[in-house]
């Protein structure tokens, strides 16, 4: 029987193979597969986009066409960026596979579209997200408390929209739940203006 494209063996040659590939750096964007959220978020999405594409930045991103998802990846695309999409199997099989990839990676689930995004990226970008994107959000800053990585967490804090999360973690640091500080683990950016600068650094 022929090995899964899903197969971990099959996942980390892939890697080899694009790290190989991919030059430019690589913008990892954590946001919304959802179409019913503030129109606003499309256009700072964009702008985002725009500015990677033209500053020669690819996205690396969940693979999807819908939302945020499907945002960030034409815009890049349409300035001149790459899109790389790390695709679940139950995504591909629905047929919500953003239809401009330049680059695929198959993964089995959620648990490895994580690792693979962080593998395939320089610096990582959350944009307004549901319950997804804080997985992400916490998975990556997770990791770097005990040493896995060494790479922030930016939280593109569109109109607030992190507030309340910022909040959470202002909490929790005061009782004492957070190793260090969690400005140590995640950074946050209120325009534009400021995660270009966080990114350029």
């Amino acid at each position: 029987m022929p090995p899964s494209p899903y197969d971990r063996g099959s996942i980390r040659k892939r890697m080899f193979h694009f790290n190989e590939e991919i030059n430019d750096m690589k913008i990892a964007v954590f946001c919304s597969a959802n179409r019913n959220i503030d129109p606003d978020f499309f256009a700072m999405t964009e702008e985002l986009g725009k500015w990677m594409g033209e500053n020669g930045h690819d996205v690396v991103f969940g693979g999807c066409n819908m939302g945020l998802m499907d945002c960030i990846g034409k815009a890049v695309k349409a300035h001149g960026g790459r899109a790389i999409g790390v695709v679940p199997s139950l995504v591909e099989k629905g047929g919500r596979t953003f239809d401009d990839l330049d680059v695929e990676i198959p993964c089995d689930n959620l648990s490895d579209r994580k690792d693979l995004l962080l593998a395939q990226s320089d610096i990582v970008v959350a944009l307004p997200g549901g319950i997804g994107t804080l997985d992400e959000i916490f998975t990556v800053a997770a990791s770097h408390t005990i040493g896995y990585h060494h790479k922030m967490v930016i939280l593109y804090n569109m109109k607030g929209f992190w507030n309340s999360t910022i909040a959470l973690l202002d909490d929790m640091q005061q009782k004492g739940m957070i190793r260090g500080e969690w400005h140590d683990y995640i950074e946050v950016a209120n325009d534009l203006e400021e995660l270009k600068k966080v990114i350029s650094r």
